[in-house]
């Protein structure tokens, strides 16, 4: 009989590429009964994966407060094999959970005490004590819990190495269109940035460089994602370069694979905050993956990959003039930046796709299970 395996998450989306369409998807795949309690409209099956809709919050304090519980029976009630939690404010029900002689799995997608400390909009006194709790519930997650699933190595170093495997968010090699630009004749340049959409993440940065690039080369920089916070996205409208804009709001995949491939340059301009020098963002690899040549900070293990790969340029992210130096340069030499494009998508062929990565979460399954 196969094995029961629960994903858990109050904060995702129900079809986040991570959790659902790599992970979830994956292990139905491999063999398992797969249950994804989640925030849904309703209960379905979607690609195998059974997904138990659980009520929408109504603000965070209520997530973590009425949803949490919500969560902890609704996890009790599948009685499965495995639970594998993808929220930091689920630490408390996988800790609980373990308790009870669950075998509990952890995803830390992101370094969150060092995250808290980067969100500048948030007291200084709040962001300490917030980032220092959920070190020590992280710690006590350590010693209880059956594994830990983390995006990048620099995350692991935060829990036991008997533990945890790293199982980082590369693409799927056959879920995005690659698209041959060579000979391509544009006389509109398209920049395009996924993902979340925050002043720390290069937004304004952005919008100079178009202002400044649309005085002497068409361009339009296309969003994709929600812009936080909603003051930013009021002054994002004002600023001279919004005029240049094209804001997509959220995409699901399919919207996205299409904007990916009618597109030109990829941006990565997040800003050195500790929590992305050492981070992997998907975003980059999703580009690579679709031909897009690069245009991403100048971070040391960026600067490795984006070398190595021979796909794109690096950049200050904090100089403006810098990305619309990255960009003229790329226009004014076409057959360059198509070998770009080319180089990265063979990079992610040869180094940077999921089928690896799904393989170490799987040992570790196995290990536990057994």
């Amino acid at each position: 009989m196969a094995h029961k395996i629960a994903h858990l998450s109050t904060v995702h989306k129900t079809f986040d590429t991570r959790i659902f369409l790599k992970e979830c998807r994956s292990l139905a795949k491999a063999g398992y009964t797969m249950v994804f309690i989640t925030s849904h409209e309703k209960n379905e099956v979607v690609n195998g994966v059974q997904i138990r809709a659980l009520p929408r919050s109504r603000n965070r304090l209520d997530r973590m407060t009425r949803l949490s519980l919500h969560m902890l029976v609704a996890a009790l009630r599948e009685r499965a094999d495995l639970y594998h939690f993808h929220d930091p404010e689920l630490l408390p029900v996988g800790i609980l959970l373990s308790l009870g002689g669950k075998r509990v799995i952890y995803d830390a997608h992101e370094d969150v005490p060092k995250q808290i400390q980067d969100k500048k909009w948030l007291k200084p006194w709040f962001r300490s004590s917030m980032s220092r709790l959920v070190a020590v519930l992280q710690k006590i997650a350590s010693t209880t819990l059956s594994g830990i699933v983390t995006a990048t190595p620099d995350i692991a170093k935060n829990f036991p190495t008997a533990k945890t495997v790293v199982v980082k968010n590369y693409p799927l090699l056959d879920e995005l269109q690659y698209v041959e630009r060579e000979g391509t004749d544009h006389s509109l340049t398209n920049l395009v940035y996924i993902g979340g959409i925050t002043e720390i993440r290069g937004a304004m940065e952005m919008l100079d460089a178009v202002a400044s690039l649309s005085e002497e080369c068409p361009v339009r920089l296309r969003l994709a994602g929600p812009i936080h916070p909603p003051e930013l996205e009021s002054r994002m409208r004002q600023h001279r370069g919004w005029k240049f804009c094209e804001y997509l709001g959220w995409l699901d995949r399919e919207q996205i694979n299409n904007l990916l491939a009618t597109s030109d340059i990829g941006l990565v301009p997040l800003h050195p905050a500790r929590n992305h020098i050492r981070s992997l963002p998907i975003k980059m690899f999703e580009y690579m993956a679709s031909g897009l040549p690069v245009i991403a900070s100048d971070f040391p293990l960026w600067r490795e990959i984006v070398e190595t790969s021979d796909c794109g340029i690096l950049i200050d992210p904090q100089s403006p003039q810098a990305i619309s130096e990255a960009v003229q340069w790329m226009i004014a030499h076409p057959h360059e930046t198509a070998g770009m494009g080319r180089s990265g998508r063979k990079a992610i062929e040869r180094d940077y796709n999921w089928q690896p990565e799904f393989e170490n979460m799987h040992q570790l399954y196995r290990r536990i299970l057994s």
